[in-house]
């Protein structure tokens, strides 16, 4: 029997803005819309699909004969109402454009796939994108079996449980393989990657502030570290390690170093993650002032390795002989 997952269909145009905010998405982990449908309520799709390079102002006997571009993820989030200006546009115009918002985690990119039945969407899912175009963007529910996606990406699945993906085992992608051209690389992703530095500390210290508030409210006493964890609570003779990240998208993944890895998969270790979500930063102020409070808590927390993907690999240079 074959095993249907319900599934967020999404259209992104061509436009320089359209795809500046597809780029910082995948960057941060995020998406969002400009309003919540109805049928947004009450349901959280498995995964998301975000396809761009075909126009969708096509009859749909047209459209099946076109290929696209999809960006496959998985969804890490229910649909939420963001208060923090986000994406490039909304920075610029200080207002919020797209308030209904979710995690999306990238899992991989598909060029020049068919939207007909040679490709790997029913023609229900296909009709789904095309839609979607004509409607400002605004994502499509639809039921269809994972498999044909995630086999076409490469990504090993139980057929028994497609709805399990190992993060580990899927390929991935960055902003640098939009429109499927590995660009330069010039950025890092996750946890709502922040390039001005006075942001980034902003934001960093204002989950850091959060989380020691939290911990002295149940009675911790709190010192401030940064490496290998952020912050050391003690309680009498207890002890707890707190890695603390904040972002102003989405709680879908965090960066973390080896070191932060191996102190919380330490068994001699008591480690806490600590995530802040939403942030909002004023940066007409000086310092810039963040503010917002969404937060999401591990306790005892051990990066299991099936959601560790490596971003980075340490090289053992052959030996040379002369």
């Amino acid at each position: 029997m074959t095993t249907s997952s319900l599934f967020l269909m999404v259209h992104v145009g061509q436009s320089t803005e359209a795809q500046r905010n597809l780029e910082y998405g995948i960057e941060t982990c995020s998406w969002g819309f400009p309003e919540a449908k109805p049928e947004y309520q009450d349901t959280r799709p498995r995964f998301a699909v975000l396809a761009t390079g075909a126009s969708p102002r096509v009859q749909l006997d047209t459209w099946l004969k076109e290929t696209a571009t999809l960006y496959l993820f998985e969804i890490r989030s229910d649909f939420y109402t963001g208060t923090a200006w986000h994406w490039p546009d909304e920075e610029a115009e200080q207002r919020i454009k797209y308030p209904c918002r979710f995690g999306i985690e990238p899992l991989a990119v598909l060029p020049d796939v068919p939207l007909g039945p040679d490709g790997p969407l029913t023609e229900a899912g296909s009709d789904a994108i095309r839609r979607s175009g004509t409607d400002r963007g605004m994502g499509k529910l639809v039921t269809m079996p994972p498999l044909p996606l995630l086999e076409r990406a490469g990504i090993p699945i139980d057929p028994a449980d497609p709805e399990h993906v190992p993060l580990d085992k899927s390929p991935g992608f960055t902003a640098d393989h939009v429109d499927g051209k590995k660009k330069p690389q010039r950025r890092r992703r996750g946890a709502g990657y922040i390039s001005d530095p006075k942001k980034r500390k902003a934001i960093e210290e204002h989950a850091e502030q959060l989380a020691t508030a939290h911990y002295q409210s149940h009675g911790w006493t709190v010192e401030k570290l940064g490496k290998p964890y952020d912050l050391r609570c003690t309680r009498g003779a207890e002890e707890r390690h707190v890695e603390v990240k904040g972002t102003t998208g989405a709680p879908t993944s965090v960066e973390l170093t080896i070191n932060e890895v191996l102190h919380a998969r330490d068994t001699n270790n008591t480690v806490d993650l600590y995530v802040v979500s939403d942030i909002r930063v004023d940066t007409r102020t000086d310092p810039y002032t963040a503010t917002g409070d969404t937060v999401t808590h591990y306790h005892d927390w051990e990066p299991a390795e099936e959601d560790l993907r490596p971003r980075k690999y340490e090289y053992r240079l052959p030996t040379q002989h002369s």
